[in-house]
């Protein structure tokens, strides 16, 4: 049998026994807490708009106390009796009690509450802790004792005060309130059937794994009784088609590589199709009239959509339910599996465009070539709009922050790839529809710099181990043995040694007509994405310098040099590199240089046309 679920108001609990198993912690609300409870019931009461105020799951285990008086009860049934089967269920009801595994905190709270609210025990269940032996007992006359002899009485004591505190300055409201608890306040309540209470209770609290909004409405999906039809065995066949294409798409979307093209990073949830169920319920896709209004804003919103979904008078048809589902991840991995889509749909949720807006515009376009051509270019060109000019200067005083310009070096990494593997498509060559992608999943993992390709400051380094340092890392890109032997002469201090700004001078040295002036090195053209774990590494080094640790991040290497000036190589990091960012340091953009050591403005003018070029659609 499937797990039950369901929305109960606090009235259908009345003469339930409910049973807290010594694996619970024991009653531990603060004052805090109760306010907060009373706060937000009272806040719904005076909203008046109808629907009802939710609690969260109260996880339960139906238990049977097999007792003597039980098994003669049961013996006594006669076979004749035409209600045999009523009977048996109603000696079952009596000598039944419900095992709390999570929601035990607030069950007692509103036991407590109601024990406040009316004197009668029409409206009470009952809940007797397995650790405190009289605890129905205190519980019952909670009204009348005065302090507890244990800690779990004492917080239900001050509980049951805090509570009385809080009605003293509304007089004449207790009556109002309690219809309102009773009727419209409802626990979402979860049998659990065959699973071992234990593991379920340590799931949902001591990995702090809570019952997510998919897990609950899964349940709705495999109950029987939602079904459109009494053929069981067409039932069982459904269920078990549904949980298998479940599974499949929870297991597509835990992928990083396809979660993070739809998402941002920092989702918490443990299960991912939530994203398709929250979808649905945020456009209504089930197309619920009034009751859309009254389902609430809380995190378990997406669940009463779907569950107001399944109580509908009319008995829906829940295979076109989960056809609906089906419908948006299959558009989702229509997406994933095309060149441009992939990409520019993974550039725009990248910018903060949210997916559920772009599938909309997806089901308005009527083709692919609409949808791209006049919504996704168009939002594309949007997020250009601060950057689009090749000419700009930035950071400088009255200019925009670099910043502004990412959206332009991120679209040129995307378009560059789109551009590769649209000529391989052409080519035939390898006979795949897509032969790269850029991989947002890795980018979205890291924190990304603007980052200068040539330093945009001078290295005036003061202190004489930063000196040492700055020409060690400059001695492996160094083309000639008599430079070299002029940096080990200050490395050792001879006596005859340069001085440091001697040779920084003679190591950077260029024509001034090669050279980017201080407006140029502030200029798209001397602008690259990398990583802030890379970028801030090696500091302002020279352009030699960075090209191999760029190399040597790539490869999961560290290349450096030691005091005796001898080249090490050592297994070291590994961070993802953009394509663009990598074809810059290895002077792709300019096919006439072999010139490795500097950034120069002939390598800065290709690569500003390489922009141009690849971008051309959305600059022009």
């Amino acid at each position: 049998m499937s797990n039950k679920i369901e929305l109960k108001s606090i009235s259908e609990l009345s003469g339930m026994k409910f049973f807290i198993p010594d694996y619970q912690r024991g009653y531990r609300w603060t004052k805090e807490l109760i306010k907060d409870l009373l706060d937000d019931i009272d806040e719904f009461i005076k909203k008046k708009q109808g629907g009802f105020y939710c609690i969260q799951p109260l996880v339960v285990k139906k238990n049977i106390i097999k007792s003597e008086e039980y098994c003669k009860k049961l013996k006594e049934l006669s076979h004749e009796d035409n209600n045999l089967i009523k009977s048996t269920e109603k000696i079952i009801d009596e000598y039944s009690q419900w095992e709390v595994i999570d929601g035990q905190q607030r069950l007692t709270t509103i036991f407590i509450l109601l024990k406040y609210l009316c004197t009668d025990k029409e409206n009470k269940y009952y809940i007797e802790y397995e650790t405190r032996e009289c605890s129905r007992s205190f519980l019952e006359k909670i009204d009348e004792n005065t302090d507890g002899d244990n800690i779990d009485y004492y917080h239900m004591r001050e509980s049951f005060l805090k509570i009385s505190k809080w009605f003293e300055s509304k007089e004449g409201y207790k009556k109002e309130f309690l219809e309102n608890l009773l009727k419209n306040v409802k626990f979402i309540w979860y049998e659990s059937v065959n699973e071992d209470p234990i593991k379920v209770f340590t799931r949902l609290n001591i990995g702090k794994i809570s019952l997510t909004n998919s897990e609950l409405i899964k349940a709705l999906f495999l109950n029987k009784s939602n079904f459109k039809t009494s053929d069981l065995q067409r039932i069982r066949l459904q269920q078990q088609e549904i949980a298998s294409e479940w599974d499949k798409i929870e297991y597509r979307l835990q992928s990083d590589e396809f979660w993070l093209f739809l998402n941002e990073k920092g989702y918490d949830k443990p299960t991912r199709i939530d994203l398709i169920l929250d979808l649905i319920c945020e456009k209504n896709k089930l197309n619920l009239s009034e009751e859309y209004n009254t389902i609430g804003k809380d995190e378990y919103r997406t669940f009463r959509y779907f569950y107001t979904w399944f109580k509908k008078e009319e008995n829906p048809n829940i295979i076109e339910c989960w056809g609906i589902i089906k419908t948006i991840f299959q558009t989702f991995n229509e997406w994933f599996n095309d060149l441009e889509l992939y990409h520019y749909i993974g550039f725009l949720v990248e910018q903060g465009d949210k997916t559920t807006n772009i599938l909309e515009k997806w089901e308005e376009k009527g083709t692919k070539q609409q949808f791209v051509q006049y919504y996704i270019k168009d939002r594309i060109n949007n997020k250009l709009e601060k950057c689009s000019n090749l000419e700009q200067e930035y950071d400088s005083e009255g200019k925009p922050k670099k910043t502004h310009c990412r959206p332009l070096l991120l679209l040129h990494n995307i378009q560059t790839v789109i551009n590769q593997g649209k000529e391989l498509i052409k080519n035939e060559k390898y006979k795949l529809p897509v032969f790269y992608k850029f991989p947002f999943h890795l980018f979205k993992k890291e924190v990304w710099d603007i980052e200068h390709i040539d330093s945009n400051t001078d290295n005036s380094l003061e202190d004489e181990k930063e000196q040492k340092e700055w020409l060690k890392a400059a001695y492996i890109g160094v083309p000639n043995e008599k430079l070299k032997a002029k940096i080990k002469d200050f490395i050792n201090q001879e006596e005859a040694k340069p001085t440091f700004e001697e040779l920084q001078e003679e190591i950077t040295n260029s024509s001034e007509d090669s050279k980017l002036n201080d407006e140029d090195k502030n200029k798209i053209w001397n602008f690259c994405l990398l990583d802030a774990s890379t970028n801030r590494g090696y500091g302002n080094s020279i352009f030699s310098a960075k090209r191999r640790a760029i190399i040597g991040k790539d490869q999961g290497k560290k290349i450096w040099v030691d005091d005796e000036l001898n080249i090490k190589e050592d297994s070291g990091e590994v961070a993802f590199i953009p394509q663009c960012t990598k074809n810059v340091f290895m002077k792709y953009y300019n096919t006439s240089t072999n010139n490795l050591r500097r950034w120069e403005k002939e390598d800065a003018e290709s690569y500003k046309t390489n922009i141009a070029e690849v971008l051309n659609e959305f600059l022009s």
